[in-house]
């Protein structure tokens, strides 16, 4: 017998409906007049860990105006996000499905093709439908045009116009990988014709220097991986030539992408937008400006997370100096949990100190542990409701699509976000009745589900353990299974005394796995 409270031996249909309680679906309505529909900001920081922030309880950095937005909404301590890596994480956000369905949703190189696929509906089509202007600002990481065979030097198609947002101004991947230039509705922002781009994750261009052959060129020197090709004085992953004038300056990426931000929510302040804003910080390289080299005592990653802070605090200034906090959704949370030491001798490990970026969690970024998708989340409300509210309930990132769709008025497809359910009175924190179930995946594609305060790891026969980040994956040729009411750290596996649990969440997996969606609306 389960000591435990038991769990809801339902399958999907049954959780299906779980998930929302029936007064909250009665109270979810969507908005009766365009003066209802609310502006909706997303902002998705980079490998920023639940301790991260001090309003989860870090007393080793100040995070004032993340602090703010949760004091003025909604803070959850139990949400999660679908991956513990960057590229499938933004995928089920984005499109409301778990990427473990569709292949190729692995962590992107630098020229993938376009991975959410035209015709495909997004959460910015599903919005943009309804009347919304859309935009998406900052980092991308979900392929452009077709794989490897970009035109870096004129239009890059199939992009972001394709899948549903009217702006775009991005960085194609991520920081540490090549091209690095902003691209702007599809084309090389500040375009050099003198610097033709080329871009290769195959081979060097000959008599380009790289941080393997030439580390005297650089500034930030690699721990692990990161030695092609050299921008900026920091060597990256993969291989480009050209750029010139057009070639990002790592510390300004912050205040050029949050000015972009800014930018877009003033052209569109007069009616009714969606703004997807992905930061850089907390990604490396990581390479604050001056304004906060050195402020957080931490090295580069401390000030990272400040400079974060300040990108969350200017978005919030904008809102209040154009009069439309009051009818604006603010979101801030993170793509996966996170990562010390990702590649560069920036000393973060070093001055680290007592700071626990990943709370009282096992692992980080990559793994199946509660680390790597248990993130922040802060939602602040159009309507202030519930301000200061900290809630518990069991959240997924990929129920966004569906929640906003809903109060936005827009209707989803009737293909569209399979895999996402509405949530509003949950994430409006009327209710702690949240998902009666969470899957996510780790960096090797092993999945877990969590129910009823449990968690169950499926078997792997991935490595246990990524010595270059010196983090545990979760992986382990055996069942495990977690009580994490009793045990958050996950350092008990109590597969072998609770054989019923197991067989139960295997089978509730096992179902998640084979149905070809799991949303009830």
């Amino acid at each position: 017998m389960m000591k435990r409270t038991p769990l809801l031996s339902l399958g999907i249909a049954g959780l299906g409906a779980a998930a929302l309680p029936t007064s909250a679906r009665a109270q979810a309505q969507a908005p009766r007049t365009e003066q209802d529909r609310p502006n909706v900001i997303v902002i998705l920081a980079d490998d920023l860990g639940f301790g991260d922030i001090s309003c989860n309880g870090s007393r080793t950095i100040a995070t004032p105006n993340i602090d703010r937005i949760a004091a003025e909404g909604i803070r959850f301590t139990n949400a999660h996000t679908t991956s513990s890596t960057s590229t499938p994480a933004r995928f089920g956000l984005l499109t409301g499905i778990y990427p473990w369905r569709v292949p190729g949703t692995g962590i992107a190189p630098g020229d993938a093709g376009m991975i959410i696929r035209p015709g495909t509906p997004t959460l910015a089509s599903t919005l943009r439908d309804a009347g919304y202007t859309t935009g998406a600002v900052g980092k991308w990481h979900l392929g452009l045009g077709e794989s490897g065979r970009q035109d870096w030097n004129g239009h890059i198609t199939p992009g972001l116009e394709e899948i549903g947002f009217d702006y775009s101004f991005i960085m194609a991947a991520t920081g540490d990988r090549v091209p690095c230039v902003y691209i702007e509705n599809q084309r090389v922002y500040n375009y050099d014709p003198e610097a033709p781009i080329s871009v290769s994750y195959k081979e060097n261009f000959p008599g380009e220097p790289t941080g393997r052959d030439n580390p005297e060129l650089l500034r930030l020197h690699p721990s692990h991986g990161h030695d092609m090709s050299i921008v900026n004085g920091i060597s990256r992953i993969g291989y480009m030539k050209g750029g010139g004038k057009a070639l990002w300056k790592d510390e300004e990426i912050a205040d050029v992408i949050t000015g972009k931000a800014v930018e877009f929510i003033e052209k569109n302040r007069e009616r009714p937008f969606f703004l997807y804003f992905g930061t850089n910080d907390i990604h490396v390289p990581r390479v604050p400006h001056k304004r906060f080299a050195g402020r957080s005592g931490m090295g580069a990653r401390g000030d990272a997370i400040l400079s974060f802070d300040w990108s969350v605090g200017r978005i919030a200034r904008v809102l209040d100096s154009l009069g439309i906090a009051d009818r604006t959704i603010l979101i801030v949370t993170s793509d996966n949990g996170p990562v010390v030491d990702d590649g560069y001798r920036d000393r973060a490990v070093e001055l680290l100190g007592d700071h626990r970026p990943w709370h009282i969690y096992r692992g980080g970024k990559y793994s199946a542990f509660e680390a790597g998708t248990r993130v922040p989340f802060i939602v602040r409300w159009d309507d202030g409701a519930r301000a200061g509210t900290v809630s518990g309930a069991l959240v997924s990132q990929i129920d966004l699509f569906a929640t906003l769709a809903r109060r936005c008025g827009a209707r989803i497809p009737e293909a569209g976000a399979p895999d996402s359910r509405p949530a509003l009175a949950v994430l409006r924190g009327e209710t702690e009745q949240g998902r009666s179930w969470v899957v996510e995946q780790n960096a090797n594609g092993t999945l877990s589900i969590l129910s009823g305060g449990w968690k169950y790891i499926a078997p792997s026969r991935g490595a246990a353990y990524l010595k270059a980040t010196n983090t545990e994956l979760g992986n382990a040729p055996e069942p495990q299974l977690y009580d994490l009411r009793e045990d958050a750290g996950e350092r008990h596996n109590v597969a072998a005394e609770h054989p019923d649990v197991v067989e139960l969440l295997r089978s509730l997996l096992d179902e998640v796995k084979h149905a070809g969606g799991t949303a009830r609306r």
